[in-house]
Order: structure tokens, then sequence, then C-alpha cells
């Protein structure tokens, strides 16, 4: 019969994760009840998780300007090839280093596990962009970040555990190893593929070194160079203090910030269920 009994170490459990769960959500609460506030208020220091003189204002001057339309479609380009590539090379890749038969797979291993310690450094890899004549593309920021090694080394393990007699059966069937991988792997894949793919996803969404690295033009900038430009110089809203009220910079950074997050926050939930899943699917074997 089971316990159901409250102990001690449930209580202590319980009062950890509600100290995270305060230490995560305070500063994003704070953070919405400032870029939703009067000016009174935000040059007061009053304002904790709630907002005081319910504000809109900053938000209509966010979505006013023209640039954050564009920044959100260069995002979401970046953030929809960029995944489908990323998880194109990484699944294929980790099924072929799943495979005992592969020639050097060890060799391969080694070379992968170096890139997670040690890597060539900005200059050489700007001149690689720039030699390959993909500088201040779309092509420099989603193929820079394409494979994740860590992720890669989930994505191998995940499909060393699938069964080698199903493998076997497709073969049988006149299915090479491509047709096996495409037909019989990754249809019963979807938990380490959603998870890896929204790891990807969401480091595409809040990647800006590598644009701010290797895009010169304003017009291929994504939402976070955007974002980046209000924090560190107060620019980025042309039209911002245009208009007839004032604007408190720290609002609009808010404002902006809340902007760049929502859609990220929105998918989570759904896919939320595949995380634990799809990793701990993945670390079955090393």
């Amino acid at each position: 019969m089971k316990n159901n009994k409250f102990s001690i170490y449930d209580a202590i459990i319980y009062a950890v994760l509600f100290i995270v769960l305060v230490v995560i959500l305070f500063p994003l609460l704070n953070v919405l009840a400032v870029s939703l506030s009067s000016n009174v208020h935000i040059n007061a220091n009053d304002i904790t998780i709630f907002p005081r003189g319910f504000n809109l204002y900053t938000y209509k001057m966010v979505f006013r300007e023209s640039k954050i339309y564009t920044a959100y479609k260069n995002t979401l380009i970046y953030v929809i090839i960029g995944t489908f590539l990323s998880l194109l090379v990484t699944s294929m890749a980790g099924y072929a280093l799943s495979k005992k038969k592969l020639i050097f797979r060890k060799k391969f291993m080694i070379y992968i596990l170096i890139t997670m310690f040690f890597n060539g450094g900005m200059i050489p890899l700007f001149l690689t962009i720039k030699n390959l004549g993909i500088y201040n593309t779309m092509w420099a920021v989603i193929l820079t970040p394409l494979v994740n090694a860590w992720y890669l080394i989930i994505m191998k393990s995940f499909f060393e555990a699938f069964p080698e007699e199903i493998c076997e059966s497709g073969q049988l069937d006149g299915l090479n190893d491509i047709g096996i991988f495409w037909y019989l792997v990754l249809p019963v894949s979807k938990a380490v593929l959603t998870t890896i793919g929204l790891f990807y996803a969401v480091n595409m969404w809040n990647s800006y070194y590598y644009p701010f690295i290797f895009l010169d033009s304003t017009d291929k900038y994504p939402l976070q160079l955007v974002l980046r430009a209000m924090l560190y110089t107060g620019e980025g809203l042309g039209g911002a203090n245009r208009g007839d009220q004032p604007i408190i910079t720290e609002s609009l950074k808010y404002a902006t910030i809340i902007v760049s997050v929502i859609p990220i926050i929105i998918v989570y939930p759904f896919l939320q269920k595949y995380f634990v899943k799809g990793v701990m699917v993945g670390s079955v074997k090393g």
C-alpha cells in the first residue's frame, strides 16, 4: 500500500522549488511591470511585480517602429531555416556515429569532443566566413552555429538505443541506410527531435553574437540586435521619443524585452512534455 504522508523531506523540496520559482519569476514580472507602468512611478523607482499607473504607450511606440517588424521577420527566417538545417545535419550525423561499423568512428568522436573545449577564435572564424563569401548574408548567421557538439552526442546516444533488429528488417525489405533512417528511425524519434529542435530554436532566437559580427546591413538584423542597441546605446527605435508624451528609456527597453521573449514563452508549454523524455532517452548509453 502506498504511503501518501507528507514528510519533512517533501517540505524541504517544495520550499527549495518555491524559492527557485520566485528567483526565476521575479525579474521577468518586474520587467513586465515596469514596461506597463507610468513615467511617474518609473522615476520614483517604486515598482516591484505589479504595474503602477497602467500604461501601454511604450508598447504602442515599439510596434509603431518598422524596425521591429523587419527584425521579427529576419529572426523568424533565421530560426526556421537554422533549426531545420541544424536538426537535419545533427540527426544524420548522430545516426551515422551510432553505427559501430562506421570507419574512423572513434576518431570522429574525438574531433567532435575537442570542439566542446577548444575553438579557433573569433578572427580565424571571421576570416573563414569572409573567404567563403557569405559575410553579411543570412547564411553566416545560420551556418556558423549549425551543429552543437553536445546535442550531437545526445542524438547519437539516442540512436544507439534504437533496436538493431528493426534496422535489419528494413534491410531485408530492400531499404538502404538512408531509407532506414528516414522511414524507420525518424518516425519514432519525435521526443529527441523536438527537444533538440527547441534547444536549437531558442539558441537561434536569442543569438546576437554572430549577427553582430557577420552582419553589416541593418535590414538583416535579427530582433536581438535591435534589443541590444537599445540596452547598450539607448538607440534602435528612431521615433520612440516623438509623440504626445515623453518616453522613459528604461520602460522602452523593458517593453522591447517583453516583445522579444513572448513568442518563446508561448511555445515552451506546448513542447515541455518532450523535454525530460527526449533528454533522458538520449542519455541511456554513453
